[in-house]
């Protein structure tokens, strides 16, 4: 049911077509992309649950071909993400493998992952988001090397993105901010670490958690006013202003006074 939404998202970014939702825009912004690299021209209705795609390509958004698969690929990460994730919590290889053939044996995780949804997405950064906060954690014995910076990096890369998606995302945003607030606390209490190295660690976390991901979020929006510069079915949710730099809209180029 939720195809018929999420798959005429992606056309109407194919289309460049304004619209609204209320979901932040990565999530249809990645199915258009995918679409448009497979070759789909964004014409197909979604008008109801269940109408045949016949000859519409619709295998870069949902389909059989791994070579073409986008959300179908997403959700197959999830295994690895969540196999690397216990290993490195537990150190125990059985408690890893058990984890991955449990997600892999998941009706509801392969359900989902087989069409045009935000939720194999989604899972995508919130457990990516989680990994590489462990991954990090790992890292805590040799602050500021390169594997340290990638990890705690694209721990907010993985913020961003999971917050990008759907607002729920927010939950991976409170874990990895009260796992950031114990390790900070625990780094102040170590009485043979300077202030100023407690300062350089403070920062670190300040650049990749907060200013990186919040730079992100700006950048996804600035891309979605970007493209979507037609004249839509969202146009009535915003002003005559902004309606006037819409094209194809009554009020295109019209003069709006502030």
């Amino acid at each position: 049911w939720d195809e018929t939404h999420f798959g005429k998202m992606g056309s109407y970014y194919i289309n460049r077509t304004f619209f609204f939702d209320v979901h932040p825009p990565l999530g249809k912004m990645l199915i258009g992309l995918a679409g448009y690299l497979s070759g789909y021209d964004g014409t197909f209705p979604f008008q109801k649950p269940g109408d045949r795609y016949e000859q519409h390509n619709y295998v870069g958004m949902r389909g059989v071909r791994l070579s073409r698969l986008f959300c179908a690929f997403l959700g197959s990460c999830l295994v690895p993400f969540a196999y690397l994730t216990v290993l490195e919590l537990s150190k125990s290889l059985p408690a890893a493998l058990l984890t991955a053939f449990i997600l892999i044996f998941d009706t509801g995780c392969i359900t989902l992952s087989q069409y045009i949804l935000l939720d194999p997405i989604l899972l995508f950064f919130l457990m990516g988001a989680v990994l590489s906060m462990v991954k990090c954690n790992s890292c805590a014995d040799r602050p500021f090397s390169a594997s340290w910076w990638f990890w705690l990096s694209l721990t907010g890369v993985n913020l961003a993105g999971a917050m990008g998606v759907k607002f729920v995302g927010l939950f991976v945003v409170l874990l990895v901010g009260l796992n950031t607030i114990y390790d900070l606390w625990d780094l102040l209490g170590n009485l043979s670490l300077s202030l100023v190295m407690f300062g350089k660690h403070l920062l670190a976390r300040v650049l990749c958690l907060i200013l990186l991901p919040l730079a992100l979020y700006t950048a996804m929006f600035a891309v979605h006013f970007t493209v979507l510069n037609k004249s839509g079915p969202g146009d009535g949710f915003f002003s005559s202003a902004f309606q006037s730099q819409l094209i194809g809209n009554n009020l295109h180029n019209v003069s709006i006074p502030e």
